[in-house]
């Protein structure tokens, strides 16, 4: 007799985050495309930002993981590239986002 293998289905609330992220990613691009008023393209700008900050950051963590170092006898690590890596693009965005609005308080 064959036994039926039932699906794993992961929790609903794991993949929220994910959703977050793209309402988020969605209406910064909307605001961004559609806006004509130069602000409301810098805030669209700056929530698309974050829409992809949120998403590298709900991706780079490990539930099983413990920290890389301070630990002994952990055999999986949480890579702290991705958080790195984010940090180093919340410095950029903020530039690029302080950039633009000095450009905009400039030119009125």
């Amino acid at each position: 007799m064959d036994t039926v293998v039932k699906p794993r289905y992961n929790n609903v609330m794991s993949h929220l985050i994910y959703f977050f992220a793209s309402i988020l990613l969605t209406s910064g691009l909307f605001i961004m495309l559609t806006s004509r008023n130069y602000i409301h393209k810098i805030i669209g700008l700056g929530i698309f930002q974050s829409s992809v900050l949120v998403f590298y950051l709900s991706i780079g963590k490990i539930k099983t993981g413990g920290v890389p170092i301070l630990q002994e006898g952990i055999t999986t690590y949480t890579s702290p590239l991705p958080h790195v890596l984010m940090l180093t693009a919340i410095v950029v965005g903020f530039a690029t986002l302080s950039v633009a609005f000095k450009f905009n308080i400039s030119n009125l």
